[in-house]
């Protein structure tokens, strides 16, 4: 993932510093909403089965405080990022049995499977970094968030 992608994957308008849901299901539709309201989801039920059908394979919590839902599905119209931060933290079943408070949603049209685990791989990557972790719970703003995550995927 190049740092000018993060413009396009994730605008302002995909990051939210309020608190989430804290429910896993629920965390995910709130995150779906903020895509469909940026229309980038044209089936929002269709993408929403989609996310959860995946859950049901296995678990997006990858550890270290982090959650990556994802999707690929004709309900979207691009490759789409969406950020949530949580101070008290969503159960994603991680492996560490930590709750997830990055929660990052990553929708992809069908047939992008390439693209889908390249933006996965860079994403994870940049988040086994401590300081990438810190910075994303300090950022004050959704351009801070995104700032860390350009410098990040550089």
């Amino acid at each position: 993932m190049d740092p000018q992608d993060i413009d396009t994957l994730l605008p302002p308008e995909l990051v939210s510093l309020e608190e989430p849901p804290a429910e896993k299901d629920a965390c995910i539709k709130h995150l779906l909403d903020m895509a469909v309201e940026a229309g980038r989801v044209e089936d929002r039920e269709a993408a929403l089965e989609a996310l959860l059908a995946r859950e049901e394979e296995t678990t997006t919590g990858v550890g270290l405080g982090i959650g990556i839902p994802h999707a690929q599905t004709d309900a979207v119209t691009q490759p789409t990022v969406v950020f949530a931060r949580s101070e008290r933290g969503v159960d994603f079943d991680a492996m560490d049995d930590e709750p997830a408070t990055l929660i990052f949603m990553l929708l992809v049209p069908e047939g992008g499977s390439e693209e889908h685990l390249g933006m996965l791989s860079s994403l994870s990557r940049a988040l086994m970094h401590e300081d990438v972790r810190d910075s994303l719970h300090e950022a004050e703003s959704p351009e801070a968030v995104r700032e860390t995550l350009k410098e990040a995927v550089a």
